[in-house]
């Protein structure tokens, strides 16, 4: 945990082509904005220092991009390694939260973001969801309104195939800053609950 006063979020995921990444940036600035220190790991080439940050981080934000319906093979292999963390209970009662990235608009995404809260849930882990309300559910709504897609478990967002990281929709990374910044704050409470507790 951070000494600081403030909470840290690490933000573990894996991106594929690079639109995902732009979530987790999306993610992180929403954190950062809110108060929160964070630190961005890119789970296919995790160090022992980065793990160590994942162990000491107030809450951990999971991403993805989903494939074939569940997130990226990458990913599966660091849940697997985060066994060593499940033996030990070293993240219980830690925050979870996640998002994810596919080409279609629903592209199966749900599953995603229910692997990696079972995966929390594992882990005794308290999960966080989206908080927002739909938008573009009406026929004054439009594809800019922030969680156009509809989702409650975490931060959904859609990307062309054939469209590099520039085509990462602003609706889904103002939604992604928003889960971010969801996130800080009730790692900001979970801490001064803590603190009162202790004291």
């Amino acid at each position: 945990m951070s000494h600081s006063g403030h909470p840290t979020i690490a933000i573990a995921f894996h991106s594929g082509y690079g639109h995902t990444a732009v979530v987790a940036e999306a993610v992180a600035r929403g954190a950062a904005g809110a108060g929160a220190e964070v630190v961005l790991i890119s789970v296919d080439t995790t160090t022992d220092q980065q793990w160590a940050q994942l162990d000491a981080a107030d809450a951990i934000v999971f991403g993805s991009p989903t494939y074939m319906g569940t997130a990226s093979a990458a990913f599966h292999l660091f849940a697997e390694a985060s066994s060593r963390r499940w033996f030990s209970q070293a993240w219980v009662d830690k925050l979870a939260a996640g998002f994810t990235n596919s080409g279609a608009k629903n592209g199966d995404k749900s599953s995603t973001l229910g692997y990696f809260a079972t995966m929390a849930a594992q882990h005794g882990m308290h999960w966080i969801s989206l908080g927002l309300m739909p938008g573009w559910d009406s026929t004054k709504g439009s594809e800019d309104d922030i969680n156009r897609l509809g989702f409650f478990m975490g931060a959904g967002a859609q990307s062309p195939t054939d469209a590099g990281p520039e085509a990462v929709h602003r609706s889904d990374i103002a939604t992604a800053e928003h889960l971010g910044a969801r996130v800080a704050s009730q790692a900001a409470i979970f801490r001064a609950g803590r603190a009162a507790v202790a004291a």
